[in-house]
């Protein structure tokens, strides 16, 4: 019923800030094994629901787990890029600046989020329902969708995303994680829903 959505880069295109090894360990098996276990119980509870957004927005429990980690996976993997010297631009830019005094006030504000995050999940830049830019976080699977916001950018703080470069040196991989943010990709999606 459901895929693994395609890489949409080499292996080792985010190297060095995460290596070949690490994304053949959370693409390959992570993101797949997810991707199994939906299919699994999705089969053995006779869901119908066509699309990740229905599961993340209607499942619950394992159901709900698996499809989010799903969605969020597929999410997180669109944003990345070749690591490069990039900064938001434009609108976007001039809305982080608004709301968090400058980039590297955004940037500190989403780090400091990030690491109080206790255990594993996802830190999240996010247009909430009242139309501002806000910092979400949750633990596990939880997902913006579910809380009425559209997310912007995804930062996967589950250990297996960093593991294997930083051990449990979670702040390391959050300074480096910012070299990899394709910025034109979020302020794409930004443009999309301040148009709405």
């Amino acid at each position: 019923m459901f895929t693994l959505s395609p890489l949409p880069y080499a292996h080792d295109a985010l190297e060095p800030v995460l290596s070949r090894e690490t994304l053949e360990y959370h693409y390959d098996k992570h993101h797949k094994g997810y991707v199994t276990k939906l299919n699994e119980l999705a089969a053995g509870k006779g869901v119908t629901a066509t699309t990740l957004e229905e599961l993340v927005m209607n499942a619950s429990g394992a159901i709900y787990d698996n499809a989010a980690q799903i969605w969020n996976h597929d999410f997180y993997w669109a944003g990345l890029c070749a690591p490069a010297d990039k900064q938001p631009t434009g609108a976007l830019a001039a809305a982080l600046s608004a709301k968090y005094g400058s980039f590297e006030g955004f940037k500190d504000t989403f780090e400091a989020a990030s690491m109080a995050l206790f255990g594993s999940g996802w830190s999240w830049l996010v247009v909430d329902a009242g139309g501002r830019l806000e910092m979400f976080c949750g633990s596990n699977a939880d997902n913006p969708l579910k809380h009425g916001s559209t997310p912007l950018l995804g930062c996967d703080v589950w250990e297996h995303a960093y593991y294997i470069d930083y051990r449990n040196l979670r702040t390391d991989y959050l300074k480096a994680f910012w070299t990899i943010v394709d910025w034109d990709r979020v302020a794409e999606r930004y443009g999309k829903v301040v148009k709405k």
